[in-house]
């Protein structure tokens, strides 16, 4: 049987799987329960992506979303959220996400990944007092398994092999939530994910970097010789497959989540030159040559690919979007929605933060 909740607590949930992910709940016939978006609303995270949710739904006295400005870290607050709104499952998402960030800061990678999510678990398992109705979803990356040769897959039992502070991090909270688990009972589901993509994606990473970029006639960073692979899965569909594992998933089990859909960047800088020449009528050549090689990242991981066939078999998740289509879309929603993105880059939505959270 199913199960069924009635306050989530989604962390992150102003960033961009988590934005995505509270817009997906919200259109589920199944789900009639409220959502309080725990976000500290550092630089990746917007409520902006969430206007139309908050009117819908985050008004009145029976509101169905609710917005927490709060860091993972901060136990009171944490504490405060899980009593007020009477919590019984969570979504984690809140995280530092960006690679390079970490090798040039780890400590704030650290700080959010390792001790939020201890935060987090510390205070569910307080909360909620061996209740077995309860659940708390961690999402993760593939990152954790490290290097891939040409061939094979990561798979669930994949060992761990962290190649960055972020990766690192990601693989240290990973091991918390399994060890809640098995030392104090605590009913927990984990997903690690391949690359994702689609809308409301922050401009710094690579799919919206490129496309914007394109659009500015600014160059087009590529790492070393561009032929790291990666697989990609679309927000939508990577979002379906955490509610499925939310539902349906067996506790203390991890699910892979894969777009079963890997690409040499190069090769996908390619793919979205034409999507972008499409959608904007001027000749791909002009984007070719905006191409620029850049020095290698440091520790780069060669290639990733997911096996989710765990995921298929035992839940029955499928992806719904091709790649073509999901490509462009995403082109078209950056080209629509530059007021969105100018408003990040600007700084206009940090100073709106300051002004309407931060005296409170």
């Amino acid at each position: 049987m199913a199960r069924s909740f009635k306050n989530i607590l989604v962390t992150g949930g102003a960033g961009f799987i988590g934005s995505n992910l509270i817009h997906y709940l919200f259109g589920r016939p199944e789900f009639q329960g409220r959502v309080v978006n725990l976000d500290a609303l550092t630089y990746a995270g917007n409520l902006e992506s969430l206007a139309d949710i908050e009117e819908r739904f985050g008004q009145g006295p029976d509101a169905r979303y609710s917005f927490v400005k709060a860091d993972i870290c901060d136990r009171t607050a944490v504490e405060r959220v899980f009593a007020q709104y009477d919590i019984d499952a969570v979504c984690h998402l809140a995280a530092e996400s960006h690679v390079d960030r970490s090798i040039l800061g780890p400590e704030a990678f650290i700080k959010t990944n390792v001790m939020g999510t201890f935060t987090l678990l510390d205070v569910a398992r307080t909360a909620w007092k061996g209740r077995d109705d309860v659940l708390f979803h961690h999402v993760s990356t593939d990152e954790v398994f490290g290097s891939l040769g040409d061939t094979g897959y990561f798979t669930e039992t994949t060992p761990y092999d962290p190649r960055s502070p972020y990766s690192a991090s990601k693989a240290s909270s990973d091991h918390l939530v399994m060890a809640y688990h098995h030392t104090y009972g605590l009913p927990v589901t984990l997903s690690n994910c391949s690359n994702n993509y689609g809308p409301y994606q922050f401009p710094e990473k690579l799919i919206p970097l490129m496309i914007l970029n394109m659009l500015e006639g600014k160059s087009l960073p590529v790492y070393g010789d561009g032929k790291n692979i990666r697989d990609w899965v679309y927000v939508e569909d990577h979002n379906a497959a955490v509610w499925t594992i939310m539902r349906n998933g067996r506790s203390g089990q991890t699910y892979n989540i894969g777009g079963e859909n890997e690409w040499e960047n190069i090769k996908l800088l390619s793919v979205l030159i034409e999507k972008v020449a499409e959608a904007t009528g001027r000749p791909a050549g002009e984007y070719r040559k905006l191409i620029t090689h850049v020095t290698d990242r440091p520790g780069h991981d060669r290639r990733y690919a997911i096996d989710c066939s765990k995921l298929k078999s035992e839940l029955g998740w499928k992806q719904e979007h091709d790649f073509a289509s999901g490509l462009e879309k995403t082109v078209r929603w950056n080209i629509a929605n530059t007021a969105w993105i100018d408003h990040i880059r600007s700084g206009e939505y940090t100073q709106w933060v300051r002004k309407n959270y931060d005296q409170r």
